[in-house]
């Protein structure tokens, strides 16, 4: 069975000290990263990953219309089309809250709240 995860993304207020933790915390060196298309305030620092490897990645993401806390750990999930788990969302007592959009060269992803309140991604490559 595939693994369904793709991205995570961590909301910070105090993206340097955040990034002082997770370093020290895994031993690792994070990465600056350009937010894919126009997303205002982004700020992204990612965490490494293996190019091709069996394993997924992530950033810390600091943004004014975002904070960290509850509601503050936004999971992508890995679709072959978003737009068809998205359509399955609100049969399932969940809501859409944005449609499929592009992300450049990184592909697509839609948002959506699940049953329990928690926002969720879907990232496809098509």
């Amino acid at each position: 069975m595939k693994n369904p995860f793709t991205w995570v993304e961590i909301y910070v207020s105090d993206m340097a000290r955040a990034q002082k933790f997770y370093e020290t915390v895994f031993q690792i060196t994070m990465m600056p990263m350009e937010a894919p298309g126009d997303f205002g305030d982004l700020q992204m620092l990612c965490f490494p990953w293996e190019e091709g490897g069996r394993n997924i990645s992530g950033a810390l993401c600091k943004m004014k219309d975002m904070e960290p806390g509850g509601g503050g750990t936004l999971v992508y999930f890995a679709c072959d089309d978003s737009s068809v788990e998205l359509s399955r969302v609100t049969d399932a007592g969940g809501t859409v809250l944005q449609e499929k959009f592009p992300i450049g060269e990184h592909g697509f992803c839609g948002i959506a709240m699940d049953t329990e309140g928690n926002t969720i991604g879907f990232h496809s490559m098509k």
